[in-house]
């Protein structure tokens, strides 16, 4: 979901700059490839009512003032019906025009951090996302611990994005210090997919010591490989949490502007599923 051009957009964030560790060069990993439980071991299935439970989620509150460097023009609320409920056995994040707080548009990021935090598994999330012009919902990941410095350095693995402007294409992406837009490495890749605003898909990631590889509707679109080349490559082996959000505007929603009319611009999710990583 952060995405750099000249400048460090999303999440330029979510923690504050450190020094750069140091750590010795890591031995490539043995293992190439892993399985996974049949059963989750943690997820949320929506069959409740009211607001996210609270046992499981919390909110990433504020704007553009909080220092995210995106040029969004939302304003993340909690504990917000209006902008995150639960009802009818889904979680619906609502982006809404409106004026609120200073600005014109309300939303919410709901995020896992400190509550569910992970190192390896896989990834599931079946969600509908929003049509429209100017909307940019995510189902992500971000460390909790930032071990290895702010961002990009310490990682960001995306398990769905799609851009109003680009109806229908989703997009499954890492971010890493060597591999991110501001030099022109990134890690990505697309599928237009039929309905994605209309239909619920399935977005998966599968995160092991080897190899981070993502799908749509079990179809494989995304690998993403240990090199074995240090944190510099593979900061993926600290712990990390979901993030779920619709972003309005931005360095990359708002390419092509944002149409009011899109809103209030809702995404959908049936359910998110972890599942552990079965030791080899």
């Amino acid at each position: 979901m952060i995405r750099l051009f000249l400048i460090p957009i999303l999440f330029l964030a979510c923690a504050s700059e450190s020094p750069k560790p140091n750590i010795p060069m890591p031995e490539p990993p043995q293992h190439t490839e892993y399985t996974f439980e049949s059963t989750p071991s943690w997820s949320d299935e929506f069959d409740y009512e009211g607001l996210p439970d609270e046992s499981k989620w919390s909110y990433d509150v504020g704007s553009e003032n909080n220092g995210w460097g995106n040029n969004e023009l939302q304003y993340y609320t909690e504990k917000r019906l209006e902008n995150a409920q639960v009802g009818n056995g889904v979680l619906t994040i609502t982006a809404i025009k409106e004026d609120y707080e200073g600005l014109n548009f309300t939303s919410a990021r709901l995020v896992s951090r400190g509550k569910a935090d992970f190192l390896y598994g896989r990834f599931e999330v079946r969600a509908k996302v929003p049509a429209g012009i100017g909307t940019w919902p995510a189902v992500w990941m971000l460390p909790t611990d930032w071990a290895y410095g702010g961002w990009p350095a310490s990682g960001e693995i995306d398990i769905l994005e799609h851009v109003g402007h680009d109806q229908d294409v989703v997009h499954i992406s890492v971010h890493t210090e060597a591999y991110n837009h501001a030099i022109g490495t990134q890690k990505t890749a697309t599928r237009k997919i039929e309905h994605a605003t209309t239909d619920f898909h399935r977005y998966r990631v599968d995160w092991t010591p080897a190899y981070i590889r993502g799908y749509v509707d079990d179809m494989p679109i995304f690998n993403f490989p240990n090199e074995g080349g240090g944190f510099q490559v593979w900061p993926f082996d600290k712990k990390f949490h979901w993030l779920i959000n619709i972003a309005v505007g931005g360095n990359w929603g708002g390419q092509q502007g944002v149409d009011d009319g899109a809103f209030p611009a809702r995404m959908e999710v049936d359910y998110v599923r972890v599942y552990n990583l079965v030791e080899n």
